[in-house]
C-alpha cells in the first residue's frame, strides 16, 4: 500500500524516512493526496496561497494560516497554535491544493484559521515523542476508571496534544453518559487537560484502521472522507444474501463499499423485470426465483412445483409478460427454456504421490539393534569339523 521509501528491512521496522511509522514524507496511506501542481510554477506576480493541511494522530486534518511566511514543503514537522500551548504536526499539502481541498471540505479559504508558530525544534519534536509513547497506557488506565464506574462507553483512543499538556479521549456510546466524576478521575489520575469527544462507530474504525475482510486496508482509514448512509436494499439489488456477518465491517455497521457498484446494478436492473414478476401459464402460475443480471436471465418455478426451477433469458420473460397484458396465457415455461451446459467438474490428481497429509506424525518403528551389533563370522578362520 506505501511506497516503495517506506518497505521494511530485515529488522522490520520502516527504511526509508526513519520515522518508525510517523511517515514525514506522508507516505504511510494515511488520506494522502498527491501534489500533481508540485512541478509547476505559478504565473507572475501570483503570490502562493498561505493555508498549509497539516496532519495529526491517525489521519485527524486541518488546516492552519502560514502568517510568518515560512518556508514549507510536505514532511515538514510544525508548531501550530492549540488552546492551550501549542501542538505538533506534519505538514501534508502546501500551495494551490490547499484551496481545492478546503473547497471540497465546504470550508471557506478565507476565513481566520488558526496559524503556524513555527518549525518544531529538536526539544519540541521530543516532548511530542514522549507524549505519545504515553498514549498507549493512559489509555488502558482510562479503560479501567471507566469500568469502574460502570459507564457504559468505550474509550477507543487518546491523542496527547505536542506540548503534553492536554489530551482528548475519544470515546463511543449508544446513549448519553455522565462522566462528569470520570473527568474529575481522569484529571486526578493523570494531572493534565482533559477534553472528552464522542465519535460515530464509523470515525472509530477510521481511525483505529485496520484490515477489511477483502484483505486491503480499511477505505475509511485511508483514502474515504465521507460518510454515506448504507442500507440493506443496496445488499437486495446485488443479489447478496443478508447474512449481518459479511455485510457488517469491522465498525459494526454495513459496510461502506456495498455502495461502490449499486449504480451499476441499478442500471443493469432497469431493462430487467423485478423479482415479483408473475407468469400466467396453462400448467399455473409462476414465480420468480432468482436473478443473474450480468447474464442477464431468471428462475421460475411453478406454485406447485418450487423445487423444479427453470431458466428463462429476459428476453422471453419479457415476451410472455407482454402476452398476459392481453389477457392470454402460454402453454408453459418449458416453450421458452434455455438448455444449459453443465460444466465438467474439473478433478485434481495428486502428482506428487504424498496422499496422507499425516504421513509424518506415523511413528517410527523400532529396529532390531541387536542384529547389528553382532560381528559377522568369519568362516575362513573358523575352525575345521572333523
Amino acid at each position: 500500500m506505501a511506497c516503495t521509501n517506506c518497505s521494511t528491512t530485515d529488522g522490520g521496522a520502516p527504511k526509508g524516512c526513519n520515522n518508525n511509522g510517523s511517515c514525514g514524507t506522508d507516505s504511510c496511506n494515511k488520506l494522502s493526496v498527491f501534489d500533481w501542481l508540485s512541478n509547476m510554477t505559478l504565473p507572475g506576480g501570483q503570490a502562493p496561497f498561505d493555508a498549509v493541511e497539516i496532519r495529526f494522530k491517525n489521519g485527524r486534518k486541518e488546516f492552519f494560516r502560514n502568517t510568518e511566511k515560512i518556508t514549507l514543503s510536505i514532511g515538514d514537522i510544525v508548531a501550530t497554535e492549540a488552546s492551550p500551548g501549542h501542538d505538533i504536526g506534519i505538514i501534508t499539502l502546501t500551495g494551490e491544493l490547499v484551496k481545492i481541498q478546503m473547497k471540497k471540505k465546504n470550508e471557506n479559504p478565507d476565513k481566520e484559521l488558526a496559524k503556524i508558530y513555527r518549525k518544531a525544534s529538536q526539544k519540541d519534536i521530543e516532548i511530542w515523542t514522549e507524549a505519545r509513547n504515553k498514549e498507549e497506557i493512559v489509555r488502558m488506565r482510562a479503560r479501567e476508571i471507566a469500568i469502574n464506574l460502570k459507564l457504559e462507553m468505550k474509550i477507543s483512543d487518546v491523542e496527547f496534544q505536542g506540548d503534553g499538556s492536554k489530551a482528548t479521549f475519544y470515546y463511543t456510546a449508544n446513549d448519553r453518559v455522565d462522566f462528569r466524576q470520570l473527568i474529575k478521575e481522569f484529571a486526578q489520575e493523570f494531572k493534565i487537560r482533559i477534553e472528552m469527544k464522542q465519535v460515530g462507530f464509523r470515525q472509530e474504525a477510521s481511525r483505529l484502521g485496520g484490515i477489511g475482510s477483502c484483505g486491503r486496508e480499511l477505505c475509511c482509514s485511508t483514502w474515504l472522507t465521507d460518510f454515506r448512509s448504507v442500507n440493506t436494499s443496496a445488499a437486495r439489488y446485488q443479489q447478496l444474501s443478508l447474512n449481518p456477518q459479511k455485510l457488517a465491517g469491522q465498525c459494526g455497521k454495513l459496510k461502506c463499499c456495498l455502495n461502490y457498484e449499486l449504480d451499476t446494478y441499478l442500471d443493469a436492473l432497469k431493462d430487467m423485470p423485478d423479482m415479483e414478476t408473475k407468469l400466467y401459464t396453462e400448467k399455473g402460475d409462476a414465480y420468480c426465483q432468482k436473478i443473474d443480471i450480468f447474464k442477464e436471465i431468471m428462475w421460475f418455478s411453478y406454485a406447485n412445483a418450487p423445487a423444479q426451477w427453470m431458466v428463462l433469458p429476459v428476453e422471453k420473460v419479457k415476451e410472455i409478460i407482454a402476452i398476459n397484458k392481453k389477457k392470454e396465457r402460454v402453454a408453459g415455461l418449458e416453450d421458452f427454456v434455455v438448455e444449459t451446459v453443465q460444466e465438467v467438474e474439473k478433478k485434481f490428481e495428486n502428482v506428487v504421490g504424498q496422499d496422507s497429509l499425516t504421513r509424518f506424525d506415523q511413528p517410527k518403528r523400532k529396529s532390531n539393534n541387536r542384529n547389528r551389533n553382532k560381528k559377522p563370522t568369519n568362516f575362513k578362520n573358523a575352525p575345521k569339523k572333523d
